[in-house]
């Protein structure tokens, strides 16, 4: 009789003792596994014949009475005893003949339409014949013989009489149809271009697969699947064969593709050497900007459409509803409000979705992603069904080996198919997100607001994980629906524990989520204040407000500290969720379950199975709540995106350029703008009509509309009334001159054909012909950011050369003269914009304060207040006597001058000797800070990569330019100019790191965390997996109890549960432990590093910061910084943990069957050669795409600041295409990046996979001497041990990766340092200076080591309370004077001396906080007014209010709500010009030190705030000694005396009135400046 036991019967009946015995009887097939029973009596040959009888009836009643019919009689379709109950297994011949062959057959007939559809619709150009080719179709044909064969020897046979079943007909027919198809794809595929097939690929791999038991001629079906592993040349005109750097996956072949092969060029190349940019592959077509975005544009320029449709079908019925005859009869009263108000509101709800574009437009690829996530989910749960059969197998004596084996194999096979599958489908998913970032990149670009890269960002990653949305809940549905099969109903407990994870983990990421924003805002803060510091570091050195600052940074750090404290516990809480979840869910199920029956037995299988199961479920479990945050964020960025995209773009209507002939260049009609269409009037009843030809010049006060003026003709402001109209192409040079970071001559060119004649004249023109000759690189010298490296008056020459060169029609120009000295103004105004310069036959529109200019245009426009309050002639207005007659006369200092020299900006130089520079021409900026304040906002909101939108999503750059509406550019920096000589790059490109990182980075980071904590860390990591593995062997042991039932147990049943749960739990309790523990260290790590960093920075030389661009110091605080806060911890976490699970899992296999051991050495030379190749690759190519993500930002930022200049000028597509070049260049190295991953990816699970077959192998070899339990332990740990091996290799990568942060933070902490602030010795009286005396004696200095010396030997002294003028031209030294004497550079040789203390002696606060200085361009920091004032709270608010008086400022704050307490934002810009440098002036009123020096400090301002501050400066400083760097001449005529300085030396030191009888320098300069 058979012995039959089901279910948990099976254990009491003993069939796992009943020894194996050919005599099968029966198979009973169950759901999840093939059960074999067995018979303990020996079979005679009536019960055989009667077997093999029932064997057959059951056949025919399953469908093998059909398949007689096919076969015959005798060629049953299945015969167990022949497949299975043998040690020798074969299939029925039937079998062969049908079901292996038709498999293939079906699956390329019911693919092939579709896939023909598929190539119909997608030609790549054709293929020529090949050798490749010819070969794959004649074997098609071959093949197709071979079936033509079979069929006609068949048909042979019959007409010799013998009797053949039908199947010997139907099979090679079929086969022969299906040969056919195959060979006619291969040719289709040819002509449409298709390099290597899929289709086909498979259909031969399971031809052969399939094929193995029939083999006979099936060798050809084999050459034909090695034949479809090779690939074809490109298409004929394709662009793979022109691209020199083609990616090598658009030709790889479909197993190169599936297994990443096509990548290992690149990771040897990588391993080889240091990966460079020209490495890189060309991006592919389909990737890149040129097709992702305008496919994007166009399905929201639909969506677009479709929602204004519908809004207009809303509005139609709403106006039929109201204007319908009988609408009212049916309410009282008419129609209802109601019914109006629901129209209405359904009216404003239509808006575009950009959701519906992204998804129309990157959908379908990315749902080819998700059936392969679908696939991958599917195929997860088969290993635990192998498990429990290879368990089954193991406990099962006798039985046949080759079972064990080919589930070995198939356990093998099951993983392989889940790496490749799973790595395809983050393939899907990963190019999805390239493509969404180009695209929401370059929509964002086109629309110029400044929300790029954290949005984007989102998108990109939140594709990855997308498709968990579905694919977790049916895992888990899968999970529980097999753990039900296991454990029953016990499984409900389990649940009820993942139930109540559920709010703990929604808590936890609820908590953190807020900690986050919390944190978020405190970075933003400190990183705003660090731009700050960092912008205006000169200031606070002169003022030796350091300490202030540096005070303010490190209590927005500590409360940044303490959030990151708070987000540690909650993560060392999360940690302990996630390791305890499935431990917690497993006890509570075995604990239910070996509880509720006696019955109930634990045992291996049900265990193991049971756990494998449980870890799966951990992943979805826990991925869920993190992909429904990452959706509420995306979603918020989605609706951000929208409203931007979906806002109203400047109107190119607002100015008719149409260029029909009219004697007017430029007209305005009632013009009525603002800088919003719900803003105030910014300009109203405009009127001006400029003739052909005609210069127009534009004058008024500060703040009247200027600028605002030149905006509205160029159609920058919203139009609310009247009429705009330019003829002709307009050139247009803004106040504040924008630069490109490109050569100089591509500034000037702007896009345009060189032609070497008119660029000459150009640069005469513009008086720039002088400049190339002291530029390193002539006009090929690159310009910094900004223009950083030109002054002032170099810029604004440049962007007028720019316009020049342009030959518009039109030019508008908005005070381009303030910026330069005076003669270089009256050279520019005659050979360019005045009647008889190159413009003299276009139309300009001249914005200007220079007076002098005034006689000679056509006509002068008045404006005050927004409104035109004169026009006419020059001779007009001051005929009118109104108030331009009125201003004329206040500020004129001769009557009825003849001369029409300039009054107000004077000359330093003389004619024919323009703009001498000393060698070192190129570093020229005596202020870091640039007071372009759109230009600052984008670069620090990029620098910081926060993107804060307001709510009113305003563009800030109108809200900018409205305050500060006709400001005037600083005049040209008179400092010297410090670049080394023979260099074209002022700043060098940051080094790209390459190679390893040095062992003293790791011990520089693990010195900082503490080397005992380290070590106590380390421990606990081993603590916690020892505990693991220790709850592991007790479960495996608590199994085996199931063997020996009738024997006593050695524990009981609460004793197994009893300790089981205390080693889960002290796991768990180690890892919160561990985690705790490291967040400890990481927080002192970080508080460390940060406060070395901004030390040094605060205290390092000012010649670092002119050499060392703002955003590269800035890159420490912000990107470096974060990532030693948070990335860096996290991936050492992740490498601990995954590490000593690797490590573990090879102790549990070697323990459980010591022969793993000797495949340990093989397999991790293995592991270690694929993770050296893919961390020297991965690594460079991070860094490469690092590198190139910065040019797409500063690109954006510079063509944010340059925005009106690009669209007046007409280059909007150039600049998108731009764009789009550097976002494709970034992808090039994203794309590999990407592709590293899946390459490392198969590549380790492949090794991970081979250590669950031998740990399989070796329990089926040695499952004599192993238990179950043990089998299951060894397996169920190889089967997790893939991930861990996969994470610990991108953890290594990663480690490496973000440790170079500490590398880069240290590199910065350890640069030179000026002098000692304070030396405690040598502290001067607290009265000093008393008389202010200065003296230099043989004083000389240079910029820094290396530089020729800027002062030779300067010799002088200046009595207490003297007033002295400097001047000189350009480059002579004068700001280096100043400099000196706060030793912002140090003495070469010689000293100054200050009422007898050597300034070099003292620490340098000592000597800053005795003097005061005003400085050339104002610096505000944003804060309270009073804190710009006084940071130091020194002063009581009567002697604030009290400076505010004397320095005219007192009526305007008294005005402002907050009184002192009114903030200025980042820059002071909201303040005008002119306020902020009376703003510093107050400081140097409230400081009151005995000298005070002035660095031109009137010259960025209005004659009127000019007055102001020189009448202060003669009352109150009447006693203390003033030194004056003067722009305006006339403001130091009256001092005591004037020192004239030439190349660096004194050229002249006497009154001004000696000096303009010597007839010297300073003579020819006054004469110059009309004051002769």
């Amino acid at each position: 009789m058979c012995a039959v036991a089901v279910g948990p019967e099976r254990a009491e009946r003993g069939v796992a003792s009943v020894p194996w015995q050919p005599s099968l009887c029966v198979v009973q097939h169950f759901p999840e596994v093939v059960l074999l029973y067995w018979r303990s009596t020996p079979r005679t040959p009536r019960a055989q014949s009667r077997s093999r009888h029932i064997l057959r009836v059951r056949g025919s009643a399953s469908g093998g009475g059909r398949m007689e019919l096919l076969c015959g009689p005798e060629r049953p379709f299945w015969e167990s005893n022949l497949t299975l109950n043998t040690d020798s297994p074969d299939l029925p011949e039937c079998f062969q003949m049908s079901i292996l062959p038709w498999v293939p057959c079906i699956y390329l007939w019911l693919s092939a339409p579709f896939y023909i559809l598929y190539l119909r619709r997608s030609s790549r150009g054709y293929i020529m014949m090949s050798i490749l080719n010819r070969a794959k179709t004649v074997l098609g044909l071959v093949l197709w013989l071979v079936c033509w064969t079979d069929l006609f020897s068949a048909f042979h046979e019959i007409n010799q009489g013998s009797h053949k079943p039908p199947i010997y007909f139907v099979t090679p027919l079929i086969l022969g149809m299906t040969m056919l198809l195959a060979t006619f794809l291969i040719q289709f595929e040819r002509l449409k271009g298709i390099q290597s097939s899929g289709l086909l690929f498979i259909f031969w791999m399971i031809s052969v697969v399939f094929a193995i038991v029939p083999f006979r001629s099936k060798i050809m079906q084999a050459k034909q699947l090695l034949l479809s592993c090779f690939n074809e040349k490109p298409p004929l005109f394709s662009s793979t064969s022109t691209d020199p750097n083609a990616c090598p996956e658009s030709t790889a072949g479909f197993l190169s593709k599936m297994t990443f092969w096509w990548f290992t060029s690149m990771a040897i190349k990588g391993y080889k050497s240091p990966l460079e940019s020209k490495d890189l592959w060309s991006l592919n077509k389909r990737d890149k900007s040129a097709l992702v975005v305008p496919d994007l544009l166009r399905h929201w320029e639909m969506e677009k459409t479709r929602a204004k449709s519908r809004d207009r079908t809303v509005k139609d019925q709403a106006a039929f509803t109201k204007t319908m005859p009988n609408a009212a009869s049916n309410h009282v009263g008419g129609a209802t409000v109601e019914e109006e108000l629901l129209l209405t509101n359904h009216t404003e709800a239509q808006r575009p979705s950009f959701l519906r574009a992204l998804i129309i437009a990157y959908g379908p690829y990315f749902l080819i992603g998700s059936a392969f996530k679908m696939l991958q989910d599917i195929i997860t749960f088969i290993n635990p069904q192998l498990l429990r059969m290879l368990i089954v197998f193991t406990g099962t004596a006798g039985a046949p080996s080759w079972w064990g084996l080919t589930l070995a194999f198939l356990m093998f096979s099951s993983s392989i198919l889940q790496t490749l599958i799973l790595h395809q489908h983050f393939q899907y998913c990963f190019i999805t997100g390239m493509r969404l970032r180009s695209g929401i990149v370059g929509a964002i670009y086109r629309k110029v607001v400044n929300l790029m890269s954290v949005d984007a960002q989102r998108f990109m990653d939140l594709t990855t994980f997308l498709n968990m949305l579905w694919s977790a809940p049916l895992q888990i549905f899968l999970a529980l629906f097999f753990l039900w099969q296991n454990l029953g109903p016990s499984v409900l407990a389990g649940v009820a524990v993942m139930v109540l994870f559920i709010p703990f983990n929604a808590f936890i990421a609820m908590k953190t989520r807020t900690y986050q924003v919390e944190q978020m805002k405190q970075q933003d803060e400190r990183l705003r204040l660090m731009s700050e510091v960092l912008n205006g570091i000169k200031v606070l050195k002169l003022y030796a407000w350091e300490p202030s600052f540096q005070q303010k940074i490190l209590e927005i750090r500590q409360r940044e500290l303490s959030i990151l404290r708070r987000t540690a516990v909650l993560s060392a809480l999360s940690t302990m969720a996630w390791t305890s979840a499935p431990f917690l869910v497993a006890l509570s199920t075995f604990a239910v379950y070996v509880s509720v029956d006696e019955k109930n037995v634990l045992d291996a299988e049900k265990a193991f199975v049971s756990l494998s199961l449980f870890n799966i479920l951990r992943f979805p479990l826990n991925m869920l709540p993190q992909v429904i945050s990452s959706m509420v964020q995306a979603s918020v960025s989605l609706k951000r995106i929208q409203d931007f995209l979906s806002h109203d773009e400047l109107d190119p209507e607002s100015v008719d350029r149409t260029s029909a002939a009219s004697e007017l260049a430029v007209s305005v009609l009632n013009g009525k703008f603002s800088w919003a269409k719900n803003n105030q009037v910014t300009l109203e009843n405009i009127n001006v009509l400029v003739p052909q030809g005609s210069l127009l010049a534009v004058v008024g006060p500060v703040g009247c509309g200027k600028t605002s003026l030149i905006s509205a003709l160029l159609g920058e402001m919203e139009k609310l009334e009247g009429h705009v109209s330019i003829r002709g192409s307009v050139a247009y040079v803004p106040q504040q001159a924008w630069i490109q970071n490109a050569s100089l001559r591509e500034n000037i060119l702007f896009g345009r054909e060189f032609e070497e004649q008119k660029y000459r004249a150009v640069l005469e023109a513009c008086a720039l012909t002088p400049d190339l000759e002291t530029l390193p690189g002539g006009d090929q010298t690159e310009i910094g950011e900004k223009g950083i490296n030109l002054s002032g008056g170099q810029r604004q020459r440049v962007s007028l050369a720019r316009a020049l060169y342009s030959e518009a029609e039109v030019y508008l120009m908005d005070d381009p003269l303030s910026a330069v000295d005076a003669h270089v103004a009256k050279h520019i105004f005659e050979q360019v914009i005045g009647p008889e310069g190159a413009l003299r036959n276009k139309t300009r529109v001249l914005v200007t304060h220079g007076l002098s200019f005034l006689p000679q245009v056509d006509n002068v426009l008045v404006l005050m207040d927004g409104r035109v309050s004169e026009m006419g002639s020059y001779q007009q207005l001051l005929q009118q006597n109104g108030a331009f007659a009125e201003f004329l006369r206040n500020h004129a200092l001769e009557e009825n001058s003849g001369d029409e020299e300039d009054l107000l900006s004077v000359s330093f130089e003389e004619e024919e000797d323009v703009e001498e520079f000393p060698e070192d021409a190129l570093s020229n900026h005596t202020d870091m800070v640039d007071n372009e304040p759109v230009v600052n906002e984008a670069r620090r909101q990029f620098i910081r990569q926060i993107s804060i939108l307001s709510n009113d999503l305003e563009n800030p750059k109108k809200m900018s330019r409205r305050r500060r509406c006709s400001e005037k550019k600083h005049a040209e920096t008179a400092s010297e100019k410090k670049t080394e000589p023979k260099m074209e790059k002022l700043i060098q490109a940051e080094a790209t790191e390459t190679g390893r990182v040095k062992l003293s980075v790791y011990w520089g980071y693990v010195s900082a965390v503490g080397p005992v904590l380290a070590l106590f860390i380390c421990f606990l990591y081993g603590c916690q997996s020892s505990a693991a593995i220790g709850a592991n062997v007790w479960l495996s042991e608590w199994t085996n109890d199931a063997r020996n039932l009738s024997s006593s147990q050695p524990y009981s049943l609460q004793q197994r549960l009893g300790v089981y749960a205390a080693l889960g739990i002290s796991q768990g309790l180690l890892v919160m432990l561990s985690s705790f523990t490291m967040a400890l260290g990481k927080i002192q790590a970080a508080r460390k590093l940060h406060l070395a960093l901004l030390e040094n920075q605060i205290r390092a030389p000012q010649w670092f910061f002119d050499t060392t661009p703002v955003g590269r110091i800035l890159n420490r605080f912000s990107k470096d910084v974060f990532v030693i806060d948070e990335m860096l911890p996290s991936t050492l976490l992740m490498f601990l943990g995954t590490f000593f699970a690797s490590f573990s899992t090879l102790i549990v296999i070697v323990c459980s069957t010591p022969a793993f051991a000797l495949l340990i050495v093989p397999l991790a030379l293995l592991y270690f050669f694929v993770q050296r190749f893919y961390v020297a690759t991965s690594r460079q190519l991070k860094r490469l795409e690092s590198v190139s993500r910065s040019p797409i930002f500063s690109h954006f930022s510079e063509s944010l600041s340059g925005c009106s200049v690009i669209r007046a000028f007409g280059r909007n597509q150039a600049f998108i295409s731009m764009s789009d070049a550097k976002v494709d260049e970034n992808q090039k190295s994203y794309y590999p990046g990407i592709i590293s991953n899946r390459w490392l990816g198969v590549r380790i699970e492949f090794i991970g996979n081979c250590i669950v077959l031998f740990a399989a192998l070796f329990a089926v070899t040695g499952k004599d001497s192993l238990s179950p339990g043990l089998v299951g332990l060894s397996v169920s740990y190889a089967l997790q041990v893939t991930m861990s091996l996969n994470w610990m290799v991108r953890m290594t990568s990663d480690l490496e990766s973000n440790i170079v942060a500490v590398e880069r933070v240290k590199e910065y902490s350890e640069t030179p340092t000026e002098a000692a602030w304070e030396v405690s010795e040598r502290r001067p009286e607290e009265d000093w200076p008393t008389q202010g005396q200065l003296e230099f004696r043989n004083y000389s200095v240079r910029y820094r080591e290396g530089l020729d010396l800027v002062l030779r030997n300067i010799s002088l002294r200046i009595s207490g309370g003297e007033k002295v003028g400097i001047v000189g031209r350009t480059g002579a030294g004068k700001s280096s004077m100043t400099l000196s004497l706060f030793r912002l550079l140090e003495a070469a040789e010689g000293e100054i001396i200050i009422d007898g203390v050597k300034i070099s002696e003292i620490g340098l606060h000592d000597l800053r906080g005795r003097l005061t200085i005003i400085p050339q361009e104002p610096v505000l920091f944003s804060g309270t007014l009073r804190m710009n004032l006084d940071p130091f709270e020194k002063h009581t608010d009567e002697e604030v209010w009290r400076v505010l008086e004397l320095s005219h400022l007192k009526k305007f704050i008294s005005n402002q709500p907050a009184k002192l307490e009114m903030e200025c934002s980042e820059g002071g810009e909201n303040l005008s010009v002119g306020q902020r440098q009376l703003v510093c002036l107050a400081r140097a009123l409230l400081r009151n030190t005995r000298i005070l020096v002035l660095d031109e400090a009137t010259a960025a301002v209005d004659l009127e705030t000019d007055d102001l501050i020189q009448s202060t400066i003669h009352t109150h400083f009447r006693d203390c000694t003033v030194l004056t760097i003067a722009h305006r001449l006339h403001t130091i005529m009256d001092y005591t005396r004037v020192l004239v300085l030439d190349r660096g030396q004194v050229a002249e030191f006497d009154s001004p009135s000696r000096l303009i009888s010597q007839r010297g320098i300073f003579y020819s300069m006054v004469k110059d400046a009309g004051l002769l």
